[in-house]
């Protein structure tokens, strides 16, 4: 079995092409390292099983020999990307989305779209079910990815029908862990390096707003069941158990020890109030469901991050030069 992942060198998608390798497949990655980072596949230099293309799926896209499945999981998936680069998270997301179901069309391969949680916006359902159509400002900061993948979604469903191609998407709520970038935005990693390099923590709003944290092992094992034995509906994947943001931060200065302070800024427009999946459909059809805790997981990700602090990774992505 032979296998397509864009975006393999970013977090979820080195972890996914670890998950396929060990389960027997080939990989062929495809990454442009605009929000990914070589580091995350270099172990897998010399590797039979795997090759990387470096290329932008959101142009001509061409990945040579047959494949079985292909999964699509470029994106600029955090606050930081995808506010910096508006247009490129469009892209993806449109004719990112477009070229690799091409892709698969052409190899009667499964397709796999990487979706999110964030189609469901500031919901007005809570928890969120797969029923559920969501909440989104379509003009806001955050829609160019939030309609990016509505959109994304939207195509896939009119491939499913149009072709009969044997579609799957994930909806993927908070996910945290290994490989993540230092400086992505996301709430983890924003409050991991200020606690490991002492600055103050940084909380948005009065800290009462809510996510809900899958560890990144969970959510790379929902997201291969998915691939194996799901069906062409979306399915949430990911943690149901809820935390507010400043139980967070509490418990990230708890586990590094750290002294830094707790101050409070004004919360980002469009930012949702409450966060949590209704995994019922991913029990139910995939026997599926996360085991990590957060405390756990957390202290895993800490010691990932602690050697980094004050390597060349910690620099601001702004600092970075992107091919």
């Amino acid at each position: 079995m032979r296998v397509l992942i864009t975006g393999a060198a970013g977090f979820l998608g080195s972890h996914l092409t670890d998950r396929f390798i060990a389960e027997g497949y080939e990989v062929v990655g495809l990454d442009n390292f605009i929000t990914g980072h070589p580091d995350n596949v270099a172990h897998l230099a010399g590797n039979r099983k795997f090759s990387l293309i470096q290329h932008d799926v959101s142009t001509f896209t061409y990945a040579p020999g047959k494949f079985d499945g292909v999964l699509h999981f470029a994106s600029l998936a955090s606050p930081v990307d995808y506010l910096n680069y508006p247009i490129k998270t469009l892209k993806v997301g449109a004719m990112g989305t477009f070229n690799t179901l091409g892709i698969a069309k052409a190899n009667k391969a499964r397709f796999f779209l990487a979706s999110t949680s964030e189609v469901y916006g500031d919901p007005s359902v809570h928890p969120q079910v797969e029923s559920y159509w969501g909440n989104v400002n379509p003009i806001g900061p955050r829609s160019c990815y939030d309609e990016s993948k509505r959109f994304a979604e939207a195509a896939t469903m009119a491939y499913h029908r149009e072709h009969q191609l044997d579609t799957r998407i994930v909806r993927i709520f908070n996910t945290y862990g290994p490989r993540m970038q230092p400086h992505d935005g996301r709430v983890v990693t924003n409050f991991i390096v200020q606690a490991l390099t002492g600055e103050p923590i940084t909380l948005y709003g009065d800290g009462t707003q809510t996510r809900s944290f899958c560890y990144v092992d969970d959510e790379i094992d929902g997201i291969f069941r998915l691939f194996t034995m799901g069906d062409s509906q979306p399915t949430n994947i990911g943690n149901p158990n809820e935390f507010t943001m400043r139980q967070l931060a509490d418990l990230v200065i708890e586990l590094t020890g750290s002294n830094s302070p707790i101050v409070t800024r004004p919360l980002p427009s469009d930012d949702p109030k409450q966060r949590q999946p209704d995994i019922t459909k991913a029990r139910t059809q995939l026997g599926w469901e996360p085991k990590i805790s957060l405390r756990d997981g957390l202290a895993r990700t800490i010691e990932y991050f602690r050697p980094l602090i004050g390597s060349p990774r910690m620099k601001s992505r702004a600092q970075r030069v992107v091919g």
